[in-house]
Formats: C-alpha cells, structure tokens, sequence
C-alpha cells in the first residue's frame, strides 16, 4: 500500500494534471492542443526526435556489443565496464561543454586537424548523433555484457565438435539467442536518446528540430495566447511513444532472461 501511495502521488497526480491540461484550451475541453501538437513544427521535431532517437539505437546497439564482446573475457573487462557506467550518466550541459571545447568550431581537435575546413560541424544531426552515441554506447556494453555472460561454452564447443566455424555458430547459436537482449538494447537506447534535452538544449539550439525543445519553448512562453497548453500535449504524444516503447522491451526482456537462465 504504502509503494502504491507513493507511485499514485509520484506519477498519478502529474499524469492527470497533463492529461487536464492536454484537453483544455481556454476553459473549453477540445482537443484541439493535441491535434496542433500533430501539425507543422511539432510534428517536425517529434519525426527529428524519433529518427535522431533510432540513429542513436541502431548504431549504439552495434558498436556497443562489438565493445561487449571485444573486452567480456579480457583483463580489462572491470575497467570497462566501471568507465561504461560512469559514462553511461554523464549528459546534461558538462557533456555538451566537453564535445564544444573538443570538437566545435573552436575546438581544441578541430583546430588541430583542420576539420573546418573540410567542411565538419557539431552542430547538426550528425554532430548530435555522435554526441548521444558518448553515453549510448556505454550504456549498451552495461546491457549486453550479463547476455554475452549467459552464453555457455559448452555451446561454442559442440558447434566446433560438429565442424561449424565461428562464423556459423555466431549465425545459428549467438546471435538467435542474443537477438532479445539486443532488441531491447535497441528500444532502451531508443527511448534515452528520446528524453534526453539538455545536451541538446546546450549544444544545437534550435538547428535541430526536437520534440524536448519544442516542450521547452512552449513552456517558458514561446506560444500565442490561449495556445499553452500544447507542450502538455507535446508531452502527451512522448508518454505515448514512451510507453509503446516499454510494451516493445519488457517482453523481450522476459524472453531473454528465459534464453538465458
């Protein structure tokens, strides 16, 4: 009762507050903030969100399992996956800062290299992309080192008993039974790139279109008049997308954890 109380008070009461909110435009109940939150601009930055988000995914699932397995048997496995976890939560404005002094117009390897005149800036798609990939990847290695843990090497060693190589037994052994946990790798990654707004905010402003700024626009006044109510809706449409996110991973969390009891 007590864990009831609490996620009631904690989440119940914001979440009826937005969904108040979401409803109401100027005293009347219409949906008219949710149909404006699904036009023009709004619905630009909710497509630059998801398509940034799963950028982030695909290639934060990859190269993190590539990491994974690279270092789950090695001596410098504890290292890693210590550094995965400390990185995995450094974001915000210091995350921004740091890719800005490194690797910004000014920045101290830009400069080196001469990068601006070929053209590089930080400050797009791909610039951001890079950025969120600083803390996806790590996160990724803290997610699919238990699974790559789980695959027994009693496995391995009948598939080379049997004549198969490595290559083959990744085909028909690892990868069908890691397919679940990276699956769900690929929406955990997908839905913390999708929430994150600081970095972002910090970094590219406006230049790139995100369903988080446009959130933060409408709060802090940036709407016409009777129109305030639309970042609750904004927020709306990412509870939506958050929870289609999490009906995706829990079940293949359950099934990975049957592959590998």
């Amino acid at each position: 009762m007590p864990l009831l109380a609490f996620v009631a008070i904690v989440f119940g009461a914001p979440l009826v507050v937005l969904l108040g909110g979401t409803f109401v435009r100027q005293g009347r109940i219409t949906g008219e903030n949710l149909a404006e939150s699904l036009q023009g601009a709004y619905l630009t930055a909710l497509i630059g969100s998801v398509k940034l988000s799963a950028t982030v995914a695909v290639l934060g699932t990859i190269l993190g399992t590539f990491l994974a397995q690279a270092v789950v048997t090695s001596r410098l496995r504890e290292a890693v996956l210590t550094a995965s976890g400390v990185l995995a939560n450094f974001g915000g404005v210091p995350l921004a800062f740091a890719w800005i002094a490194t690797l910004g117009n000014s920045g101290v390897v830009t400069r080196l290299l001469g990068l601006g005149e070929h053209g590089w800036s930080l400050y797009n798609f791909w610039g951001l992309t890079l950025v969120y990939l600083y803390f996806s990847v790590p996160l990724m290695v803290l997610v699919i080192t238990p699974a790559l843990d789980g695959l027994r090497p009693q496995w391995r060693e009948a598939a080379l008993n049997n004549g198969a190589s490595a290559w083959q037994f990744w085909r028909y052994v690892g990868v069908p039974v890691l397919t679940p946990s990276l699956l769900g790798g690929v929406v955990l990654l997908f839905g913390s790139a999708f929430a994150a707004y600081a970095t972002a905010a910090a970094m590219v402003g406006t230049t790139v279109p995100l369903v988080t700024l446009q959130i933060a626009n409408a709060l802090t006044g940036n709407v016409l008049i009777g129109h305030e109510n639309v970042a609750l809706a904004l927020s709306l449409d990412m509870i939506v997308v958050a929870g289609l996110v999490m009906a995706v991973y829990l079940p293949l969390q359950r099934r990975s954890a049957r592959w590998l009891r």
